[in-house]
């Protein structure tokens, strides 16, 4: 995952997603795609076509972060999208990260303290380090499966439990996939990264479908909806929680809503069985 690469294919998604309705131009007659032209973009933004194409082209070019903005205010990148931007067109790689492989012992008492609520713990790769009981009566299959499989992004596109067990599937894929990008973009040249998306490329054909389509997001509260074989249908809302103490861990609480007992049937049907 070449970065200057990355970047000339981010900026072609995004211009190619933009109508000329969208910055206020003509449509026109003569266009053979439906996006913006690089002669627009770079218009908008200020700069020349040349540099702009070589930009899009992934030649090595220096870009202020004044240009970059402009260009990201062009596309209409949101917050995610322009740190996207910033951190692809910088070319800089965080520190190397070792493989987190089990959670720090306070947050582990964390996520059990959140019981019956489902909460488990992601490393910075996305991959899972901790869980709770009530994780576990969600999605038992998780424990049982092999190190290298055990990532929110593997289980999401290749577990065939999951993918039945999500109710809203197609959407909680795509904006997993999108927050997956934006939050892993300086560990883009990390070994482990470029392994996990290779193989969910041979993998998932809705992964391969849409991992070129270079979207990103911000996490946002959400309401996440199950169907449980045994539970039955369940509601959660989603909430994130970064540490202040273990910046790289995510804490993932599944909130029960006001007067909904999907927490209270999914701890009951275990708890008798």
């Amino acid at each position: 995952m070449n970065r200057r690469v990355e970047l000339g294919e981010f900026l072609r998604a995004r211009r190619d997603a933009l109508r000329p309705s969208d910055v206020g131009l003509p449509a026109g007659t003569r266009r053979r795609t439906p996006g913006l032209r690089r002669e627009e973009v770079a218009l908008l933004a200020g700069v020349s076509l040349t540099w702009y194409t070589w930009l899009e082209q992934g030649r090595r070019i220096n870009a202020s972060r004044d240009v970059l903005h402009a260009l990201a205010r062009t596309l209409r990148l949101d917050e995610a999208g322009r740190s996207h931007l910033l951190a692809l067109a910088n070319g800089e790689s965080s520190d190397p990260v070792e493989r987190t492989l089990d959670a720090p012992d306070a947050i582990v008492r964390l996520i059990a303290s959140m019981e019956p609520s489902p909460a488990y713990v992601l490393g910075p790769r996305w991959e899972y380090v901790a869980w709770n009981a009530a994780q576990d009566k969600l999605y038992p299959a998780l424990s049982n499966l092999p190190e290298h499989e055990r990532n929110l992004l593997w289980v999401m596109f290749c577990e065939p439990t999951a993918k039945a067990l999500i109710a809203d599937w197609h959407d909680r894929a795509r904006s997993t996939l999108a927050e997956f990008r934006a939050s892993t973009t300086r560990l883009m040249d990390d070994p482990v990264v470029i392994d996990l998306v290779e193989r969910l490329l041979l993998g998932s054909p809705d992964f391969a479908l849409w991992w070129p389509e270079h979207d990103v997001a911000g996490f946002h509260t959400r309401l996440r909806r199950y169907h449980h074989p045994r539970a039955g249908e369940l509601t959660f809302e989603y909430q994130q929680l970064i540490p202040a103490e273990w910046p790289h861990l995510r804490v993932i609480c599944q909130l029960p809503l006001p007067g909904d007992d999907s927490a209270q049937r999914l701890s009951a049907w275990h708890d008798v069985g």
